[in-house]
């Protein structure tokens, strides 16, 4: 879907995780404050004690007729903007994205410049709108809310590994997840899956035609809403983020040895051709595997079993 041309912002609200990219986000939100100033445009920030609170601080700003921002600003990586999404998901007000995080995945996939806080403050103050779908995950038979994400949910071994890298102090930056991959590959990495894919899209990727069910060992699944994740790994390589669909890429049962030969083309953002991957597109996906762990957006989302499926058009983001 295109782009728009959207109305210079008058106000906006920027929230910042200052512990992004190990203290980079600090830096960038001193940077992305006096450059929205500077732009002309009156700025307020959320000072929140955790992200629950971050949460109800936006909500309560968007909920206010007169004072309603006309943006809402993330200053951080990709954990932050998830976390946003539960008060900005399908409010059409438009997200801005001011990346300092360590993957930023979603920031690339809109194009929004990465290592560059000037130029993406100027996404903000100039740039057009885009509307895309989003993700939610919810446990099989828990109750609650599901959890919305932007990018890609990760099951089993990348789960394990984003896991790993969050824990990490070092190194900073994409690199931290290869460290992370090769200490993760020494506890075994292949689990039994059952895939469950309902609206599927007939002859797209390698689907059958109809829903269907997948019983396979497997070394993980991941499901993209977008491409990419842990800093530009190519994971879902034909997801778009406006079909309405999921992308669900399976990697079968391989070795180690054969898994270490696949990081580094994943981690160069190469697609991998692969006779143990294959992929598949469904409107919506249930995955079950004893014990294991499930992340979105590189940020922890429970275990497994978990239904996940696209909601179409539920956020507008600013894109150059």
């Amino acid at each position: 879907m295109s782009a728009r041309d959207y109305p210079a912002p008058r106000s906006v609200l920027v929230v910042a995780n200052r512990q992004a990219g190990h203290g980079r986000g600090h830096d960038a939100a001193d940077a992305a404050l006096a450059g929205l100033a500077t732009g002309g445009v009156e700025v307020a920030e959320v000072h929140a004690r955790s992200a629950a609170d971050a949460v109800r601080q936006v909500r309560a700003a968007l909920s206010e007729s007169t004072t309603r921002p006309d943006v809402v600003v993330s200053v951080g990586g990709d954990g932050l903007a998830c976390a946003l999404l539960e008060a900005l998901a399908q409010s059409g007000v438009p997200l801005g994205l001011v990346p300092s995080g360590t993957g930023n995945d979603l920031a690339r996939e809109l194009g929004v410049p990465v290592g560059d806080t000037a130029a993406a403050v100027g996404v903000v103050l100039g740039g057009r709108t885009r509307v895309m779908d989003l993700g939610q995950i919810a446990p099989v038979g828990a109750s609650g809310s599901p959890m919305w994400f932007a990018t890609v949910a990760g099951t089993g071994f990348d789960a394990r590994v984003t896991l790993h890298a969050n824990r990490m102090r070092w190194p900073k930056g994409p690199l931290r997840y290869t460290f992370a991959a090769l200490a993760e590959i020494t506890k075994g990495i292949g689990l039994p899956y059952r895939i469950e894919l309902s609206g599927v899209a007939v002859g797209a990727l390698d689907n059958p035609s109809g829903d269907t069910v997948i019983e396979t060992d497997a070394v993980m699944v991941a499901v993209g809403n977008t491409r990419t994740y842990g800093g530009g790994m190519l994971i879902c390589p034909d997801a778009e983020m406006d079909d309405g669909y999921l992308d669900v890429t399976v990697v079968g049962a391989v070795s180690r040895l054969s898994m270490l030969r696949l990081l580094p083309a994943l981690s160069a953002g190469k697609r991998v051709d692969h006779p143990a991957v294959t992929q598949y597109r469904a409107a919506a996906v249930t995955v079950a595997s004893p014990g294991a762990p499930a992340t979105v957006d590189g940020e922890p989302a429970g275990t497994l079993p978990v239904t996940l499926r696209a909601v179409p058009r539920a956020l507008t983001v600013l894109v150059p």
